[in-house]
């Protein structure tokens, strides 16, 4: 599945993902952020965990064919790439993990 639209205006701190099946994700960029899916961030294998800190601006939102979005963050860290399976997992799941303290959020499926 595809998203339909995506919206991160400037200065906000949550990204909006619109599904074409109706559904709206919303992912606070702190949770988009700190599940980057990057080997910079994560390793080159295994699950996706919750690493904090970095510029939580969201500067730029860019396809990558057709299956993916890479996010270009102000510290100018831009090496996640997000596929559309895991940004809706990570949107489906957004409200439960923020919840979470930092030191208690799961380990994320890779996707």
């Amino acid at each position: 599945m595809k998203p339909v639209r995506v919206r991160a205006p400037k200065g906000a701190r949550v990204f909006e993902v619109h599904w074409a099946d109706g559904y709206v994700g919303k992912i606070p960029h702190e949770l988009l952020r700190g599940y980057c899916p990057c080997a910079g961030c994560q390793g080159h294998a295994g699950t996706i965990k919750f690493v904090s800190g970095g510029d939580l601006e969201l500067e730029a939102i860019t396809p990558v064919g057709n299956y993916a979005l890479s996010m270009s963050w102000g510290d100018g860290h831009a090496s996640g790439i997000y596929s559309f399976k895991y940004l809706r997992s990570l949107s489906e799941m957004a409200e439960k993990l923020e919840a979470e303290p930092e030191s208690k959020r799961p380990r994320l499926a890779r996707g």
